[in-house]
């Protein structure tokens, strides 16, 4: 799903989704950035033809990713690619994702995919073994909550570690009391003033980056 900016674009931001697949939720993220002056590419990591009716379908696609890393990258590189011709049309090129898409975000970082920045929201925040960040291309946010109980602050401790010890610009900030997804609203865990602080970061680091 591409959202295309009326203005000269300030860059492109390629959108992961979180478990349940690409949605109305990461499109309208992407109408967002475009009103804003970017131009936006919300993938599809999962396939038009993936049955995502529930919860055990979104494990089931999560879950053959994560055990295939290889897998993982591939989709992900062939996403952007495939977004190329959005991407070259100006100004840098960055990633963030939600949840699943957070976790996807640090995937591609570690990939180094030629980006030039890489942002996650509420992500996963493990590093699977045999992996590190010594490959990481450019400066690296993540945007957390507090209270998360799917990663936790070991976490992101553990994470800030590794991203210092691999040399890897990068920043984050932390939302005292939000849980997972807080950025989605109508969510159980929704918390407003965290989505829109995370917001604002995000908007914060494109334009310092780009």
């Amino acid at each position: 799903h591409v959202e295309m900016t009326d203005a000269e674009p300030k860059g492109t931001v390629f959108i992961v989704h979180d478990w349940d697949g690409l949605t109305d939720y990461e499109k309208s993220r992407a109408k967002m950035l475009a009103t804003l002056g970017y131009n936006a590419v919300a993938i599809d990591l999962f396939g038009v033809d993936a049955k995502l009716e529930g919860r055990d379908d979104y494990r089931r696609e999560t879950g053959a990713l994560y055990r295939d890393r290889s897998a993982f990258r591939a989709r992900l590189s062939a996403a952007v690619d495939a977004g190329k011709p959005v991407s070259e049309a100006g100004g840098k090129t960055f990633i963030i994702g939600y949840c699943f898409g957070g976790a996807a975000v640090l995937e591609a970082a570690r990939a180094a995919m030629g980006l030039d920045g890489y942002v996650s929201f509420h992500g996963g925040l493990g590093t699977p073994e045999g992996q590190d960040y010594a490959m990481t291309d450019a400066p690296v946010l993540l945007l957390h909550g507090s209270a998360d109980p799917v990663s936790g602050m070991d976490d992101l401790a553990g994470l800030l570690q590794q991203l210092q010890t691999a040399g890897v610009p990068h920043d984050a900030e932390v939302f005292g009391g939000a849980r997972h997804s807080f950025t989605v609203a109508g969510s159980r865990d929704y918390d407003a003033e965290a989505d829109a602080k995370s917001w604002d970061a995000l908007l914060r680091f494109l334009d310092r980056n780009g």
